[in-house]
């Protein structure tokens, strides 16, 4: 097991697990298997980072990586 560090933002703070600052993590596991864990409904995850640099759900972690989670944003 390696860890992971996950912020997620606005209407998908109620998903932060307690561990969000130590993750634990299958190396090679996807954003979308994260996603799945952390009970996120894909569509609910419009922009996803992976260390600051913008990723998909097709991405995989490998440990260590610094993750933040952004909802579809409205407004007008």
């Amino acid at each position: 097991m390696t860890h992971i560090h996950i912020k997620l933002f606005a209407t998908l703070q109620r998903f932060k697990p307690s561990s969000a600052d130590h993750y634990a993590i299958e190396p090679g596991i996807s954003v979308r298997k994260l996603l799945e864990q952390l009970n996120i409904p894909e569509e609910k995850a419009k922009l996803i980072f992976i260390d600051g640099v913008k990723a998909s759900l097709s991405s995989t972690l490998t440990g260590g990586e610094n993750v933040g989670i952004f909802p579809p944003v409205g407004g007008g």
